[in-house]
């Protein structure tokens, strides 16, 4: 296990490549004329290959930045597709790409910026199979992942692979940024030894974020990549910084590496503590189900409860006939559903569907058994809904707005 480092004149990743073409002497002339980059750290940029975790909200900016430097090769990780409510923050993509791959729509934004660089997609989900071979291929690897599984995965796969990992995470106003590399100091295990449980820190989808809080997180982890890819300045290697826009703070604490603690010597899959519980374990139902107990069968209505686990505020923008709302944030602290019995057969749904099967993890959990989530949450209900003005049996469904 190596000793803590503060960050400074750390080697730089990447040799430099061949001499710039003039039009990237001119493009990049602004770097050029910091004396710590210089040409010849404009040329390591050149030659570097940097893979991005994810293209949301840290991602957009990071690889735009990234691209916008003359990192000569990205790659993109994320098995995501761009919804409108993704636009707030995650300025890579725009109206026309609402629908698409999230790694197509990157790679024309990046192409359209500056198309001397290189573009790897990569659309399907990182695991303990793909990984360290996937990291292995780049110099430097940046997480912008908005789960607990994926960010001990990337971590461990770094250190399986050699490679330094720019961390960040945000929620609400607040985001922690930080340089992790087993070679010289700490991991993310190191800051944050235990994996937690997936329902025991809610989403940007329940607490919100703040759109510009992820510009200036991820700006801060481009800056992080090219000063290590480049070898200028101090990185934060051995530091976490904290900030805060709504209180307009920044603070910083140090981070060592734990002597205890073994070195990762493989990846191993995720486990029941950080997997999301999903359909081979919560029962799922359809749309067309639900319609039918709703509208064809409503003497079972008084037999079931259906719950709506989004926050407040999305609940009155859009609901289901007959739905209450019981938020997963305070699930989350109460752990059951206050005089609902146990024996009683429950319909929750979300947005689109993770937020209910955390809940209805939790309500197993409480004793439960009769618990079923919606399939594709709200969208689902409200794109079957079409343009109708109401639904079969008469009954209108408020939907002045998708919740997001």
């Amino acid at each position: 296990m190596s000793s803590a480092h503060d960050g400074r004149a750390l080697p730089p990743l990447v040799e430099p490549a061949d001499a710039l073409e003039p039009d990237e002497l001119d493009r990049y002339s602004r770097h050029i004329l910091l004396p710590e980059i210089g040409a010849t750290g404009q040329r390591r940029l050149k030659n570097a290959r940097v893979l991005v975790i994810g293209a949301g909200g840290l991602g957009s900016p990071v690889l735009l930045h990234l691209a916008a430097a003359g990192v000569g090769t990205l790659g993109i990780v994320d098995d995501d597709r761009v919804e409108a409510s993704n636009l707030q923050r995650q300025i890579i993509h725009t109206t026309a790409d609402v629908g698409r791959r999230k790694v197509d729509s990157a790679r024309d934004a990046i192409a359209a910026l500056n198309p001397r660089v290189q573009v790897d997609v990569h659309p399907y989900r990182l695991t303990e199979h793909n990984a360290v071979q996937l990291i292995g291929r780049y110099d430097l690897v940046i997480d912008g992942a908005d789960n607990f599984t994926t960010r001990y995965l990337v971590s461990d796969a770094a250190e399986l692979a050699g490679r330094p990992h720019v961390w960040g995470s945000i929620l609400r106003f607040a985001a922690q940024v930080s340089v992790f590399w087993a070679a010289y100091g700490p991991t993310y295990r190191d800051l944050y030894p235990d994996v937690p449980p997936p329902e025991s820190a809610p989403t940007c989808g329940e607490a919100g974020v703040l759109g510009a809080l992820c510009g200036v997180a991820g700006s801060m982890m481009a800056a992080e990549a090219v000063k290590l890819l480049t070898g200028t300045g101090r990185c934060l290697l051995g530091r976490l910084s904290i900030f805060d826009l709504a209180e307009s703070t920044m603070r910083e604490i140090r981070v060592a590496p734990d002597p205890k603690r073994a070195p990762v010597t493989r990846l191993l899959p995720a486990t029941p503590a950080c997997a999301v519980p999903g359909p081979a374990t919560i029962d799922t139902l359809s749309v067309s189900d639900l319609r039918g107990v709703i509208f064809e069968q409503p003497g079972a209505l008084a037999e079931l409860d259906i719950i709506d686990v989004r926050e407040p505020a999305e609940f009155e923008l859009a609901r289901i006939p007959h739905a209450r709302s019981v938020p997963l944030s305070g699930l989350r602290r109460t752990r059951v559903l206050e005089g609902t019995p146990v024996e009683r057969r429950l319909i929750l749904y979300c947005k689109a569907g993770p937020r209910a099967h955390a809940a209805a993890a939790i309500l197993r959990q409480a004793g439960y058994a009769e618990v079923r989530v919606l399939d594709g949450g709200i969208d689902a209900w409200l794109t079957a809904l079409g343009d109708e003005a109401q639904v079969p049996g008469g009954l209108p469904c408020d939907r002045r707005e998708v919740g997001t």
